[in-house]
Order: structure tokens, then sequence, then C-alpha cells
């Protein structure tokens, strides 16, 4: 199956998942990550006619009030959005820009007026099918939620498991903000009991205000702490940071870039 439902606390209501990745695989390897057997690599050839009919069907479904009095709480019982998320790198898919497609069209075949938003870690915005599906997203109205943990090289190590840093970001950033309204979002926790360094969080805002000085035209951020336990190696050293932690950082981002930060503890 490709097609899923999460109660989401950033969206505030029911977001239908999209997973090109039900093989598991990512070509990041996150210390936070929730997936479970996940393994390095890239999404695998997707169905394209069944996800279209398990979409389109879920969709019918999951609009009519029975299904949402089941599922969904009260304050909850909407469709938020359709996310292309799931368990590893959606924009793995070399299918990326034909999935975009089909999942706009059930979209507006149905006259849902909900985004369609990209959960991503940015790393292939600047693959050819990747940054036609995103320029197709951003003239229906869609969203990118570009993943931006840690700004040093060696943050980005230790929580991404890959290597690269500001530069490699910034570039990234820039190409998914030119092709579909891009908000950054980004997961702080504790390690061992300690929350990231001062050093690593100067970098972070100062990455942030070299881009909109730069022009970057970004939608505001989001942070959040640990929701549910990681299921990676390690998980045992992650914490949750507190709300006044995460707040007094919203502060500052607010205060140095002028974008808009919102906070999910």
């Amino acid at each position: 199956m490709y097609v899923y439902p999460v109660v989401s606390r950033r969206s505030g209501g029911v977001s239908v998942g999209v997973n090109l990745n039900p093989n598991n695989a990512c070509n990041w390897a996150c210390a936070y990550c929730q997936v479970e057997g996940l393994v390095r690599g890239a999404a695998p050839r997707i169905d394209l006619e069944l996800l279209s009919q398990e979409l389109e069907d879920f969709l019918r479904l999951a609009t009519t009030p029975a299904w949402m009095e089941e599922h969904a709480p009260d304050g909850a019982r909407r469709i938020t959005d359709i996310a292309l998320s799931g368990n590893g790198e959606p924009t793995t898919s070399t299918q990326f820009d034909e999935v975009v497609e089909r999942v706009i069209a059930a979209r507006d075949r149905l006259e849902l007026d909900v985004p369609i938003v990209l959960i991503t870690n940015g790393s292939r915005v600047h693959v050819e099918e990747v940054s036609k599906g995103l320029r197709a997203m951003g003239s229906a109205g869609g969203q990118v939620w570009f993943k931006l943990d840690r700004a040093t090289a060696a943050g980005r190590e230790a929580v991404n498991r890959i290597q690269g840093g500001a530069e490699r970001i910034a570039e990234q950033l820039a190409v998914a903000a030119s092709c579909c309204p891009t908000r950054v979002q980004t997961c702080m926790f504790t390690v061992d009991g300690e929350p990231p360094s001062r050093a690593e969080l100067d970098a972070y805002v100062a990455l942030l205000r070299r881009q909109v000085e730069a022009g970057t035209r970004l939608d505001g951020v989001t942070l959040y702490g640990l929701a549910r336990p990681s299921m990676q190696p390690g998980s045992e050293r992650l914490g949750r940071v507190s709300q006044e932690w995460l707040e007094a950082l919203a502060e500052r981002v607010r205060a140095v870039t002028g974008l808009s930060v919102a906070v999910h503890p």
C-alpha cells in the first residue's frame, strides 16, 4: 500500500500520506528516524495506477463524516494536506514528477481544496525529475517542507549521517524555493541530556539569515521536538528539549531573520 493517514500535530488535522519508500530505503539515516528496519538506498519502482486508485479511494472514504468521527479526534476532523512522505526520502523515486502529476489529478478530480506537501531532506531537488515535480507542485498550490536539522558539517554527520555543510544546504534551499513555496523544518533534541551546542545554534541561525539576505523566499520555519521514539541505533541517547528551550530558539530566529516560526514540542 502507498497511502496512509496520520493525525498530524504540525498540520492540525488528518494528513494523507503517500509513501514512495515502502522498502524502508532512504539516502539519509537520521538519528531520530522512526522507521524500523531503515536501510540506505532509494525508492523502488512505483505502480502509478495502483497509487492513483488507492489515493482516490482513500480520499473518498476519508471525506465522509463517519470515517472522521471514528479515526480523528475533535478539532482534527479535516484533511489538511496530501503529503509525499513515508518510510524514506520520496525524491529518490525516479518517477517523482509522474507521482506528483497523479496526486494533483486525484486531488482535483475530488475537488479537494488542500495543498500537496513534500516532506524532504532536499538532497535531490536539483535532479531533473524532482525539480520538474516541484514546479508542478508550485503551480498547483503545493508546499515543500525542507529538513534542516543542523548547519555544520559535524552536526549533519552526527544527526543526519551525511556529509556536507552550509554551502550545500544553501544551494538546495535556493533551488527548492525557486520551484515551490518552501518552509524549513528542524528537529531539535538532546543527546545524553544536552541540547545542541551554542556553536551549532549560531551556525543554524546564521545560515537562515544568509538565506533571507540572499533573497531566498522562505515561507518560515517549523521547530519541533521528538514525538515518538527513534528506531535507530543509539536512540537511547536521545531526549526531548523543553518547550521553553524551543520557544527561546524560535524567538531568536524571528529576531535575526524576520521569518515566522512555529513551535511543536
